[in-house]
């Protein structure tokens, strides 16, 4: 009878705790940091190779995570490549082709999101 006792005294106190993110900044007066963003991937790499004094591994981990959102892996693997020849973005950005306005869109707005998500890694 006692441990039954124990068990739901236990019980109730886990309960009382309530649920909650385990993300949130402040949860009970306990501060728990945000997730980190980190993704492995062609971005990823090609971010990291380019020598950029910016494109530390974590920034370029969290552009990854956030193209792993926004890009699909052709337009990945399309992007990694011209990060070896931005001029090739610039022509491309320039054409009436519609598939490369598709491309342009996607990568603008995925631009911004790494932007506003990565901008403190």
């Amino acid at each position: 009878m006692m441990r039954i006792f124990v068990a739901l005294v236990a019980l109730s106190g886990l309960a009382a705790c309530g649920g909650g993110s385990r993300y949130s900044s402040m949860n009970a007066g306990v501060y728990r940091p945000a997730p980190v963003l980190f993704a492995r991937g062609p971005i990823q790499q090609a971010c990291e190779t380019q020598g950029r004094r910016a494109a530390t591994p974590a920034r370029c981990g969290c552009v990854q995570a956030i193209a792993n959102q926004s890009l699909s892996r052709s337009e990945q693997r399309r992007a990694a490549k011209m990060f070896k020849d931005p001029h090739e973005f610039q022509e491309m950005r320039q054409s009436n082709n519609p598939k490369h306005e598709q491309f342009w869109r996607a990568w603008k707005t995925f631009g911004q999101n790494a932007a506003a998500a990565c901008d403190r890694t």
